[in-house]
């Protein structure tokens, strides 16, 4: 089977591997149980990097479209396994339509610009949160979940293979950094700001001078800000308890705190009974930038 690769292509190369041999296989191009290439020479006869390969055969193995046989290389699986990849149907029709346009006398060149067009004129579908700390985007999708009726996505900078199509991708200021390399220069994409120290302390009630106060998060930073801002606040130290909610029995004995201050994430599962006060990340005006994004661009 040939391939096409286009190295100046906005769609990685990753995915033109994974796509191309997933539409080898529909087609009967690639037939069951034959071996593909290997890692080194595929990456050898395209001069592309044997970790794009690799990562490709990974991804075909882990829908189920190959198998990798120890000490022998990659296979084609037999197409009527049980368990093939949920997306066989979406396949054969991609197929036919690739077969359909080369009938037509279109090469896969002008088929895929014209893909690409067609992407482009497309509306999004969903916010992608963009953010190299794991912990700091589970809260910030939470966050922006709860205030937007559109689904959101989070990634960090080693995951943005073929995740940016169909997304409004959204960043926290100072952020960019750790994506700026692997994005197009003229992707758009929302900056988000954090709350002030005065917006999270707004409205939140000083609490007794013996009150124990309990504070919750998965986040290490979280943990952080909130020792700085309750301790500047006039809080002692002492009456303070921080729970890494990573680490076993984060809540035992929280119900005797006078309150629990928290992260949107893990403000649901603080256990019933104990009154919560959430923390919010993200700058009300923020959220209401990606309110107006919702209603304009959904």
């Amino acid at each position: 089977m040939r391939l096409w690769i286009s190295k100046n292509s906005e769609v990685p190369i990753r995915e033109q591997l994974v796509t191309q041999i997933v539409l080898g296989i529909v087609s009967n191009d690639l037939k069951v149980a034959e071996r593909l290439p290997s890692t080194r020479d595929l990456a050898r006869r395209y001069d592309i990097h044997a970790n794009t390969v690799s990562s490709a055969y990974r991804e075909l193995a882990r829908r189920r479209w190959v198998e990798f046989r120890k000490g022998s290389g990659v296979y084609v699986r037999a197409r009527n396994d049980e368990a093939l990849d949920d997306g066989l149907a979406l396949d054969q029709v991609i197929a036919r339509f690739f077969r359909n346009l080369r009938e037509e006398g279109y090469s896969l060149a002008e088929i895929q610009a014209g893909v690409q067009r067609s992407f482009s004129m497309q509306r999004p579908d969903h916010f992608l949160l963009l953010e190299p700390d794991p912990e700091l985007r589970e809260i910030l999708v939470a966050e922006i979940s709860k205030a937007t009726n559109v689904k959101v996505k989070g990634a960090g900078p080693e995951e943005l293979d073929g995740v940016l199509t169909g997304a409004a991708p959204l960043v926290l200021y100072g952020h960019m950094d750790s994506f700026a390399d692997r994005m197009q220069p003229k992707t758009d994409v929302l900056v988000l700001h954090s709350a002030s120290v005065v917006e999270r302390m707004r409205g939140q009630t000083r609490p007794s001078h013996d009150a124990l106060v309990a504070i919750v998060s998965r986040w290490p930073e979280f943990l952080k800000w909130a020792r700085t801002m309750l301790v500047a606040a006039g809080l002692d130290a002492d009456a303070l308890s921080f729970r890494d909610a990573r680490e076993r029995n984060w809540d035992k004995g929280l119900r005797s705190a006078a309150f629990v201050i928290t992260d949107s994430l893990m403000a649901p599962r603080i256990p019933a009974g104990c009154e919560v006060k959430v923390f919010r990340v993200l700058a009300e005006s923020s959220l209401n930038e990606i309110r107006e994004f919702e209603e304009r661009y959904f």
